[in-house]
């Protein structure tokens, strides 16, 4: 079964599947519907200002129009970030658009400085240039009517979606090109996403004052604004937590030697009695391996002891955890990757390789929580 023509269930998680970018998934979720009904219900008043004399129908083609636009900006954004880390070599899980924009989920922290800056500048770079090609378009062409305000949309939907995201805070991409910069600056990316968390809350705080002027003087379009920047500070808040959280989590404490870790490693046959492998475990990490000498798994000691408990000489086998390319890690690995590879990966226990692929230990990620919660 194709996985191109049926997307997976972790996929369809966050919506309808668009289509696939060099492998990646490019997902609608369900909330942008709402966010694009909600501009179709505020831009089609405007469309009449905009072209007097339009009809009903008219007004909400074009605001519809406008939503799809706006979608199709963000849409170009994400395609930006999501290029340029490709071409870089960072693993990109999906991109998503939904209700307050889009996000790129890409799978692994870039380790310099100038990946990061590069990654989050592309976004905002592709907006920029679609709305200049907007804008020149608009040099050229008579006003009014239902194309020229087609390319003003355009035009103003890439502008808005370049000014927000350079906006200096987390999640935001200014706020990413910010701590690339204190990261460049200081050597210290734990210091840059400090820096960048402090700058979403004061963007957040800056939109919520934003509102409350709009409401103290009763602009036209208070309760609008009120309802769109408290929806959006929240997300940058909740953005910014996420990633100092995430950052906290990927620090690894001086002098902590990923060595003193690792449980030695021991080989058996992935058809042992599995009531035998667990006594020979010892509390080591047990691989088994087939006949054909392919690594059949990790043993999983609670589900073996569960099986030798009804059935002592059934094969270890049946009681291994598979072992996938996000389980393994380098020894020679910077310790900031190994924490964060361990905290974004649903398995409690990975095989540790030396540089020649040879396993040299298991890492348990009670092990590492202990190590990290206990750091001075």
């Amino acid at each position: 079964m194709s996985s191109a023509a049926h997307p997976t269930a972790r996929e369809r998680d966050g919506g309808l599947l668009l289509f696939r970018y060099s492998g990646v998934p490019v997902v609608l979720a369900p909330s942008w519907w709402l966010g694009s009904l909600a501009v179709v219900v505020f831009y089609a008043p405007l469309v009449r200002t905009l072209m007097p004399g339009a009809s009903a129908l008219t007004s909400i083609l074009l605001a519809a129009a406008f939503a799809v636009l706006l979608g199709v900006s963000v849409l170009a954004h994400e395609l930006g970030h999501c290029v340029v880390a490709l071409r870089l070599g960072l693993p990109v899980r999906r991109l998503r658009l939904f209700l307050l924009g889009g996000l790129s989920e890409i799978s692994r922290t870039p380790r310099r400085p100038a990946h990061e800056g590069v990654v989050a500048a592309a976004g905002p770079a592709v907006s920029i240039l679609l709305a200049a090609a907007c804008g020149l378009g608009l040099l050229v062409m008579p006003p009014g009517g239902p194309v020229w305000l087609l390319v003003l949309e355009c035009a103003f939907a890439n502008t808005a979606v370049a000014v927000f995201n350079l906006l200096p805070g987390l999640p935001l991409d200014g706020g990413r090109m910010l701590r690339a910069g204190v990261w460049a600056l200081t050597g210290r990316r734990g210091l840059g996403t400090r820096a960048a968390v402090l700058g979403g809350w004061v963007v957040a705080a800056l939109l919520v004052l934003w509102a409350l002027w709009g409401l103290a003087e009763g602009s036209q379009d208070r309760w609008l604004r009120l309802g769109v920047c408290l929806l959006t500070a929240w997300f940058v808040v909740a953005g910014a937590g996420g990633e100092l959280a995430s950052e906290q989590h990927r620090e690894w404490p001086a002098g902590l030697r990923l060595v003193d870790l690792v449980r030695p490693v021991l080989q058996l046959p992935a058809e042992s009695p599995v009531a035998d492998a667990l006594a020979a475990a010892a509390g080591r990490g047990v691989v088994l391996v087939r006949a054909d000498g392919v690594a059949a798994g990790l043993l999983d000691e609670t589900a073996a002891r569960a099986l030798a408990e009804v059935s002592p000489f059934s094969p270890a086998e049946q009681a291994a955890q598979p072992i996938r390319p996000e389980s393994v890690l380098l020894a020679s690995e910077p310790g900031e990757d190994i924490a964060e590879r361990v905290h974004t990966t649903a398995a409690w226990q990975f095989v540790v390789v030396d540089d020649d692929g040879r396993p040299s230990g298991v890492l348990h990620r009670d092990d590492l929580r202990a190590a990290l919660e206990n750091r001075p």
